[in-house]
């Protein structure tokens, strides 16, 4: 077995999953995952990822292929028995019991003795800096507080593999944030294997050392945050990942990385070739809105046009500023406040450009 193979924690092979016989929610999954890191299962709803974390747990199974957790296969696994920590969107706290007893609990079924409970649960609430609510009952706790106690007893019997199905879905936005980076750190310290699902984007990547990003039941690309926000491979990736400008045109020649696109009305863009077929064929284009630049600041631009100002959104540290573009009447650009000309306004015509590495030809949608 070669070194890679080992650090190798979790493994689906040819993984498809169907509840009719029919359809396939999960098509064809072939995925590793690394000892110790954070992946995140990205996608919108139906689009496959929570079947497949629920077939890592064991609430469901698999219709054809196999799934490996270490050494062994957890087709034929109940769920009690795969030593893998779940937190989910609801806590699934039991009410009657205190916080210390709900941690207690999936130490007793394992059948330590009292001494070693203790010593975890009060370990545990150090973790989550809950050591003076060990007395309380879920009921005298915050959804944040009590989602903290849910993330606790995923971890106090230190599980090599944690699942989180949503876990701050019902949080608000401040709280929510605060604890994407709660359990960042807590990954961290521990380095403990956490496979995550969201539909939030921004939760994916603010979290993960890498996100599988799901559509249809497949995984459309699978990279670091930094990648599949710069790097997209695909239209749907592109758009799914952040904001993002799409043109639509016709690939006119291709060389080397680099390819122009005759847009619909009639201009050209140098853009990078990534995902794109024959020449002649339709292609979409993708710009980030950040790397979009204006007047001076545009100069040294390979693709330069005539931008008009519709509507400026002021969102504190940046403004969203809607230009109609090469015909393009929903053309976003952001800047940085600091950085805004105060003498622009509605109905101006300014130089816009934006560089050939920064517009990336992909599939069309």
């Amino acid at each position: 077995m070669s070194d890679t193979s080992k650090d190798i924690l979790v493994s689906f092979r040819n993984v498809q999953k169907s509840y009719d016989g029919e359809s396939l929610i999960v098509k064809n999954l072939n995925l590793d995952i690394q000892r110790g890191e954070f992946l995140t299962l990205l996608g919108p709803s139906g689009s496959g990822k929570t079947t497949s974390l629920m077939m890592l747990a064991g609430f469901e199974t698999p219709t054809a292929g196999e799934i490996r957790l270490g050494e062994r296969t957890l087709n034929n696994v109940p769920p009690h028995k795969r030593n893998i920590g779940m937190v989910f969107q609801n806590y699934a706290l039991f009410p009657h019991l205190t916080v210390a007893e709900n941690l207690a609990f999936p130490l007793k079924v394992r059948k330590l003795s009292a001494s070693v409970v203790d010593e975890k649960v009060k370990k545990v609430l150090g973790m989550v800096q809950l050591d003076k609510f060990a007395h309380r009952y879920p009921g005298q706790m915050s959804g944040g507080q009590q989602q903290r106690v849910a993330l606790a007893r995923a971890l106090v019997f230190e599980p090599q593999l944690v699942l989180m199905d949503e876990p701050l879905g019902a949080l608000d936005k401040q709280l929510r944030e605060h604890m994407q980076m709660e359990i960042k750190h807590i990954h961290e310290r521990l380095g403990v294997t956490v496979v995550y699902v969201t539909h939030d984007q921004s939760e994916a990547l603010t979290m993960s050392d890498r996100v599988a990003v799901f559509n249809n039941g497949d995984i459309q690309q699978i990279d670091a945050p930094r990648a599949l926000y710069e790097e997209p491979t695909s239209s749907f990736v592109a758009n799914f990942i952040g904001e993002n400008n799409r043109m639509n045109g016709v690939l006119q020649s291709a060389n080397g990385n680099s390819c122009q696109v005759r847009l619909q009305h009639g201009e050209v863009i140098e853009a990078k070739q990534v995902n794109v077929g024959e020449i002649g064929q339709p292609v979409s284009i993708s710009i980030r809105p950040e790397r979009i630049l204006l007047n001076n600041d545009s100069e040294s631009c390979t693709n330069r046009f005539s931008g008009r100002v519709c509507e400026f959104v002021y969102l504190g540290d940046h403004v969203r500023i809607r230009m109609e573009v090469c015909g393009e009447t929903d053309f976003v650009v952001k800047m940085p406040i600091a950085r805004l000309d105060d003498k622009l306004k509605v109905g101006d015509v300014v130089p816009i450009g934006w560089a050939m590495d920064h517009a990336r030809a992909l599939d069309p949608l």
